[in-house]
């Protein structure tokens, strides 16, 4: 089974940012790079466990969307984007394109929406029998709305790890009846992330009571005389705050964005832009995960090199000092070498030579 991973930008790159808030990673030019740092952790922890065919990163637009021009106050309350984020977003962007991740945008819609229509594609697509799984990388939870057999949210832990939902865990995390209910639990709750105002005094519990004995918000603002006191007087009195909060919470799916599964596909990065970048950045680490080809080849051939004078019968004891300068004494790491053939030979050498 084939697997799609599509990944919502900024809120990955706003959770790495904040959480290095009480340490910030900052290299000698003074340039914050934590939420570089976090998105690339991500990206590769992803790639290497689970080994996508294919992939692809949904940034916001510069512009207002459809839900400002909707309801203005929409993210209103919002703090303006911190400066190390704005810095940073543009370098993601082009680590990205060394790597040939493809960057997903389109004017007017969120992130949300491009990630909602391309997986809802992609459910199609397996639906008529491609062989294919879409994840949908983020902790906000209006993307439940968007779950299926066929796509699932991969959502990052707080302490670290992944949930991967389906729609099992979707209905009994939230106490929904169905995924698309997601959108009634907001309208009814609201969401002070993105500002949708919900219904005054309706809280999680009381939203998920209504949903799950009457149903959608239609059906609820349609039953409002089987409910009693306060709770009758806010759901009547704010009902076109509610279906506009519905309208906000719902995520687009129609989104003019065709999916082109082939421009998703992973190829090889452009290793030398890659490296460029990552050593302006002071990026040691992470250039070791990303440009790892390069430097195991180059640990490869010094290894091979020194096995082959190890190995040598006739090696003397002035040779076997100059290669044990060459290996510096911190490079025989057990845990290291367990992973080569040639571990037991370079252990030997190490605990026997005698000088």
């Amino acid at each position: 089974m084939d697997k799609l991973f599509l990944i919502d930008a900024y809120a990955l790159i706003y959770r790495s940012y904040f959480a290095f808030i009480k340490n910030p990673r900052v290299n000698s030019k003074g340039f914050n790079t934590s939420p570089i740092v976090g998105f690339l952790n991500t990206l590769h922890e992803v790639q290497t466990k689970e080994q996508p065919q294919y992939i692809g990163v949904a940034f916001d637009p510069s512009g207002p969307t459809f839900r400002h021009e909707y309801y203005p106050p929409y993210k209103a309350q919002r703090e303006e984007c911190p400066e190390d984020i704005r810095r940073a977003v543009p370098i993601i962007k082009d680590i990205l394109a060394a790597m040939n991740i493809p960057i997903l945008i389109k004017d007017g819609f969120e992130a949300d929406d491009v990630i909602g229509t391309l997986s809802h594609q992609a459910d199609e697509m397996a639906n008529n029998g491609t062989a294919i799984t879409t994840y949908m990388l983020t902790p906000d939870k209006d993307y439940g709305q968007l779950v299926s057999d066929n796509v699932k949210m991969y959502r990052p832990r707080h302490n670290g790890g992944y949930d991967i939902m389906g729609p099992e865990e979707v209905k009994e995390k939230y106490g929904v009846p169905s995924t698309q209910h997601i959108i009634d639990l907001l309208a009814l709750m609201g969401d002070a992330s993105d500002n949708i105002p919900g219904c005054p005094g309706v809280g999680p519990k009381t939203a998920e009571k209504l949903i799950n004995q009457f149903g959608t918000v239609e059906d609820i603002l349609s039953h409002t005389s089987e409910l009693k006191g306060s709770l009758k007087e806010k759901i009547e009195t704010n009902a076109e705050q509610i279906r506009a909060s519905k309208y906000l919470a719902t995520i687009r799916t129609d989104v003019p964005l065709p999916l082109d599964l082939e421009s998703l596909k992973i190829s090889e990065a452009d290793e030398d832009k890659l490296s460029k970048i990552f050593n302006e950045l002071e990026f040691k680490t992470i250039a070791d995960k990303f440009l790892k080809k390069k430097s195991n080849v180059k640990k490869r051939a010094l290894y091979s090199s020194i096995y082959s004078e190890i190995s040598n019968p006739r090696t003397r004891k002035a040779r076997k000092i100059r290669v044990l300068k060459r290996l510096k004494r911190p490079l025989i790491n057990t845990n290291l070498l367990r992973q080569r053939r040639m571990r037991k030979n370079f252990v030997i050498f190490y605990l026997h030579s005698t000088f």
